[in-house]
């Protein structure tokens, strides 16, 4: 009985190394016949009662070796055809088909308007400056005609550094005018975007974060009338040639004359109404004259030299252009209301 118990594993061993496994249908067949929950080995593990006890060890490493070999031939084969079925896949590829897949990303609309604003200065000469967001109090404040005891501090309610009474979140971009004119003699023709930060409580008009636009522009003879037609350029630009602008007086400390400057907006619609207060005017933008003393502390000649300067912020600008009504919609990002502008820019 051992010998002939023997003599079939041996010839089983042979039968599974021979096995033909051309397809997936031959490959399932090996798996059935000697793998499967009904294989032809399950009979032969219950012969070992019958092998005498000196050889059943012999008989138990037999029999496995079977089975590991058996298995090894399944894998191997599967692995086989598994790589030969990716092949043709990759061969029936039309990799000119479009992918409907891809989703296209978008631009921030605090991003499309800026630079929509600086590339209508950049037309007209001016150049791009940016520097640091953490300043110290002298180039954000006392540069710029605001001194300790100033008044025109109250208006702006600023960050500090922790421990510290001298570094802060810049309040403006206008200490990027500072910098540019205490390092660089005229004529001066710059634009100054970036983040700027004032401790406001936020709101659906107002944040502790917004973005500006600054301009400043000195050279010999620069006059009121000059600023005037740079601004109506810009604001033809950016909403129409048709656009009126009007000039109303403010107050600025580094600017003496100062400014506000209105667009018509219109009243066609019942949001023109809210956002206009019912006139049609809408503030756009603060400007003026450079004050000599500015001029002064930067070290630049207020005799022989003049200038203006400007600033917008870039939040009422977009809101204006998209008709969004809350500005935290800015800072919140939310894929529904950043989608919105999928196809701009």
């Amino acid at each position: 009985m051992q010998t002939d118990i023997f003599t079939t594993l041996e010839e089983l061993n042979k039968e599974i190394h021979s096995f033909r496994i051309e397809d997936e249908t031959t490959l399932e067949a090996f798996r059935i016949k000697f793998l499967g929950t009904k294989n032809i080995l399950k009979d032969l593990f219950g012969e070992i009662k019958n092998v005498p006890n000196e050889r059943k060890k012999e008989f138990g490493q037999v029999i496995n070796a079977i089975k590991a070999g058996a298995e090894e031939r399944f894998l191997s084969a599967k692995e086989v055809m598994d790589a030969s079925k990716a092949k043709n896949s990759f061969k029936d590829l039309d990799l000119y088909l479009p992918d409907d897949t891809a989703h296209k990303g978008s631009r921030h609309p605090i991003s499309l308007v800026l630079s929509k604003i600086v590339s209508i200065f950049e037309r007209i000469g001016f150049t791009v400056a940016e520097e640091r967001e953490i300043e110290d109090d002298w180039h954000n404040f006392t540069a710029m005609n605001t001194p300790d005891d100033h008044p025109a501090r109250d208006m702006q309610d600023t960050f500090y550094l922790k421990d510290s009474v001298t570094r802060l979140l810049r309040t403006h971009t206008s200490s990027v005018q500072a910098r540019v004119m205490t390092s660089t003699q005229p004529p001066i023709r710059i634009i100054a975007p970036g983040r700027v930060y004032r401790n406001e409580t936020i709101s659906a008009r107002s944040h502790c974060q917004f973005h500006q636009v600054e301009g400043l522009y000195i050279d010999e003879k620069v006059s009121f009338a000059d600023m005037k037609q740079t601004l109506l350029y810009f604001a033809r630009e950016m909403y129409g040639i048709q656009t009126e602008i009007r000039l109303r007086p403010s107050y600025f400390p580094f600017t003496e004359p100062s400014a506000e400057m209105d667009v018509y907006w219109g009243l066609k619609d019942e949001v023109d109404h809210r956002i206009t207060k019912g006139t049609g005017w809408l503030e756009i933008l603060g400007c003026g004259m450079v004050d000599p003393a500015v001029l002064t502390n930067c070290g630049i000649d207020a005799e022989k030299y003049s200038g203006f300067a400007f600033g917008m912020g870039i939040e009422r600008q977009a809101m204006l252009l998209y008709r969004v009504s809350d500005i935290r919609m800015y800072f919140e990002n939310d894929v529904r209301f950043l989608k919105q502008f999928h196809s701009v820019g």
